[in-house]
């Protein structure tokens, strides 16, 4: 069936990624160990060997050193990039605040100044109270001046009778 052949074609990649892999150990042993053998003569060619061999162990510490140095500067980035963020995060609640803030004040602002006009409206109808009481008074004074009496005119007597009633 189809997926028995896709199984046995698999397993047969697997067996041949495998065998490639423990070809290549081989090759490594095998060069390691002729390497040793050709180290112990001790000629020119083993010198050499050794040279590039400690030139090789040079330039991968350096290798190492980079991506040592590489990782730190990526954590950097990392942690300025977290720092951004936050700033960001604080910038955005210090402008909500203000804006609040603001419209706080804008609000006492405007509850201040209807207060003070309140205050004004509240002094004017005073002084109007105040200026009808005298004018009451002098009306009430006149009709009683004048000998008139108000209490059998019927129009008369409701007008002095209003008088009586206080502004306030």
């Amino acid at each position: 069936s189809f997926s028995a052949t896709q199984d046995l074609e698999r397993e047969m990649e697997e067996v041949k990624t495998s065998f490639h892999n423990k070809t290549l150990a081989l090759q490594r042993i095998q060069v390691t160990a002729a390497l040793r053998d050709k180290m112990k003569q001790n000629d020119d060619d083993s010198r050499l060997i050794l040279e590039t061999v400690k030139h090789i162990v040079v330039l991968s510490q350096a290798v190492i050193e980079r991506h040592r140095e590489t990782r730190e500067k990526e954590q950097n980035l990392i942690d300025i990039k977290r720092k951004r963020l936050s700033l960001k995060k604080a910038a955005g609640q210090k402008l909500l605040q203000t804006h609040t803030m603001m419209k706080k004040q804008k609000e006492e602002e405007a509850s201040v100044i209807a207060s003070k006009m309140l205050e004004k409206l509240c002094n004017k109808l005073q002084k109007e109270r105040e200026r009808t009481a005298i004018l009451q008074n002098v009306f009430q004074n006149i009709v009683i001046g004048s000998r008139v009496n108000w209490a059998e005119d019927p129009s008369l007597r409701a007008i002095v009778l209003r008088l009586e009633k206080n502004v306030y």
